[in-house]
């Protein structure tokens, strides 16, 4: 909300562009959207026919094309005219594992017609707006206020066609909303080119990776085995007491050695693991991490490898990685299968060195791109927060 110069608050947002002067209105939801429950097709339909909207579909999708989802379904009888999905419609989300999640929404932007599932719940376009800004506006924080308080459940939390349709949204003419729109469309679009940036970074150091260690392995042939060159350490006394992870960074960090790696941090000042650069790897999944600051474990799962003798860290981690170590069997595998395992380790540290040196410009590369990409998210959360009431 703003002011005016008489102090009188206007219902507007609190950036705007500057042609632009009206207050914006309050609508029900109900002014745009006829709202309807998915479809509950039998197993057999699926794999063939009409391209069928899922909740996996809202959440991945910057906005929904029929290219973009992911499964299929055959119609029948009335199918495509009863859930059938047309362009301008918003897919919410019906059901979620936790509240903050219920109700996200998304837009079809496609003329060719889509169904939808039994976990989505369709808006039908019946009102004049910028699909795209609703999509927008529909992800700002206070819209999203207003959706969560709808919500209801226990252990599963749920959104319904009456809920939604109590919802009420502050919208502005469609002349800003088209403005508006558009503005935020540039952000999304240098965020995919950013994400686009970063996995080809990712996929040219695993290339460049893979045919120096190739190189390496030819050279050397299989001359170290792990347990020569890494000590390891169970995990027992670094395991977090507290499962309720704090969000400051001020405080330790507790990590797994999987895809999440900092679960959290914790102010328990007390066996805090503060030794050095180390691996901690995943004994049943296999998962490592390289570690160069102080930190608490989630869990005994975890080894910790340290170097032996004098090895390049940095060296073997990358080798592991190199490996795609992978099992289906849960079971610890570190002390029967990894440490008696077999490596290319050439006899000149120069070598090693020269490798080490090279992954080490990637990851930097690689984290200055990820620190750009996170602005640019914390851009357009901004914009989500001031554009919109």
């Amino acid at each position: 909300m703003a002011t005016d110069n008489n102090n009188k608050v206007l219902n507007v947002p609190n950036l705007r562009f500057p042609e632009f002067t009206g207050e914006w209105q309050l609508h029900a939801t109900t002014d745009y959207f006829e709202f309807k429950n998915g479809l509950n097709p039998e197993a057999k339909r699926f794999g063939l026919g009409t391209k069928f909207i899922s909740v996996m579909d809202i959440l991945n999708n910057r906005y929904i094309t029929y290219d973009k989802v992911i499964a299929s379904v055959l119609p029948k009888d009335d199918d495509l005219k009863e859930f059938g999905v047309n362009y301008g419609d918003i897919l919410f989300q019906r059901s979620s594992e936790t509240l903050e999640d219920v109700g996200r929404a998304n837009v079809y932007l496609d003329d060719k017609t889509a169904l939808f599932g039994g976990f989505v719940i369709r808006g039908k376009k019946i009102g004049n707006y910028n699909p795209l800004f609703f999509r927008y506006l529909l992800s700002s924080p206070n819209a999203r206020k207003s959706i969560i308080v709808k919500g209801a459940g226990a252990q599963h939390f749920n959104i319904s066609q009456d809920g939604l349709s109590k919802v009420l949204l502050n919208v502005p003419s469609i002349q800003e909303q088209e403005k508006i729109s558009q503005f935020i469309n540039y952000i999304d679009e240098r965020i995919d080119t950013q994400s686009k940036i970063i996995e080809d970074l990712k996929k040219l150091k695993v290339a460049i990776r893979d045919r120096e260690l190739n190189s390496i392995r030819k050279h050397y042939g299989l001359n170290m085995q792990i347990s020569e060159k890494l000590d390891y350490e169970q995990p027992s006394k670094y395991i977090v007491s507290e499962t309720e992870y704090l969000n400051n960074k001020e405080f330790t960090p507790v990590l797994t050695a999987n895809k999440a790696f900092i679960l959290g941090y914790t102010d328990e000042p007390f066996n805090i693991y503060d030794k050095g650069e180390c691996i901690i790897l995943d004994d049943f999944t296999l998962d490592c991490k390289l570690v160069n600051f102080a930190f608490k474990v989630k869990s005994s799962a975890i080894k910790i490898l340290t170097s032996k003798n004098n090895i390049i860290l940095r060296y073997v981690y990358e080798y592991l990685n190199f490996l795609n170590l992978e099992t289906t069997e849960h079971k610890r595998h570190y002390i029967s299968e990894i440490e008696p395992m077999l490596i290319a380790y050439p006899d000149s540290n120069e070598s090693v060195i020269s490798f080490c040196d090279l992954m080490d410009k990637f990851d930097k590369k690689i984290e200055n791109e990820n620190k750009y990409l996170q602005s640019l998210l914390s851009q357009k959360q901004y914009l989500l927060s001031n554009m919109f009431i």
